[in-house]
């Protein structure tokens, strides 16, 4: 289980779901920016990534993945470009080929001779920062709820699909539990669907990474969250374990405080996981701007 080839026949699915609630407008802690526009920086690390881990320095794409991004908080709904509330899923192909926009950044590479440069780069970004309304979390699992199903019941060869929910704060229109037990009893002829449950802080405090039990989790949301995921399978146990968490048998896909190193980590985790030659070059520390992980 959990072992299926990632390949153009059989992709995998990904989709993310990201709380753009008002409180989202606080600082994430120990950043400078608000949690929504860090949040929505790493989304775009992890969407480069996999675009880069799906073609492999070549032209064509491969189609490796299948992803969807949803925004939850004044209203719930897909965020790619070219998604839509009939289409909420697309091809790796497609986000790569339709970003929001491209932006200059300044990168320092290394310059071939021990030493590093700063370049102007062009860097896709296919969402940008949002903060507005309360959290229907409730809302945003049931909407991707039935979006799981059929591309399950049309990929009954693939890797199981992975939902990672990112939020700072409590669901505001009801425990979210029922549908997320029923997507958790979705899945492929290789496994149950994952659900995993990032949670961002914003003040400086005891983080919790990848627990194995429930204990000293004395917050009743922190407990909801941790009930809410799945234990990682062993490619992202692995790959969590190469990054040197500590990790346990029955490790669950969960963070608690998580601060933003932790998130980036964890977002590129599921996808190089899972990705053709992706857990070899994460575990060299191999990123494709030559950072470690």
């Amino acid at each position: 289980m959990y072992s299926a080839e990632i390949n153009n026949k059989q992709p995998a699915l990904l989709v993310l779901l990201i709380d753009q609630s008002f409180s989202m407008l606080e600082s994430w802690a120990e950043t400078e920016q608000s949690k929504a526009a860090a949040l929505a920086a790493a989304v775009n690390n992890l969407l480069g990534n996999a675009v880069a881990l799906c073609s492999r320095g070549e032209e064509e794409v491969n189609g490796y993945f299948d992803i969807g991004v949803l925004g939850y908080g004044q209203t719930v709904g897909p965020v790619l470009n070219g998604t839509d509330t009939e289409q909420v899923v697309a091809s790796i192909q497609h986000v790569a080929d339709n970003p929001l926009r491209l932006d200059t950044v300044t990168r320092r590479v290394p310059d071939g001779a021990g030493g590093v440069v700063a370049r102007q780069q062009l860097m896709p970004i296919w969402l940008d920062a949002a903060a507005n309304g309360a959290t229907p979390m409730t809302a945003a699992f049931t909407a991707i709820e039935p979006v799981v199903q059929s591309w399950c019941a049309a990929h009954t060869s693939s890797f199981p699909p992975i939902v990672i929910n990112v939020t700072d704060g409590m669901s505001t229109d009801g425990q979210p539990r029922e549908v997320v037990n029923r997507i958790r009893q979705l899945g492929t002829d290789d496994g149950k669907a994952l659900v995993f449950n990032l949670h961002l802080s914003g003040i400086p405090s005891q983080p919790v990474r990848f627990p194995a039990s429930a204990a000293g989790l004395t917050d009743p949301n922190a407990a909801m969250l941790y009930d809410l995921s799945s234990e990682l399978p062993p490619a992202i146990l692995e790959a969590a374990a190469a990054l040197h968490y500590p990790v346990e048998p029955h490790a669950r896909g969960f963070l608690y405080n998580a601060d933003a190193a932790t998130v980036i980590d964890f977002l590129d985790i599921g996808t190089r996981s899972v990705t053709p030659t992706g857990l070899r070059e994460l575990t060299a520390g191999d990123s494709e701007d030559g950072t470690a992980g």
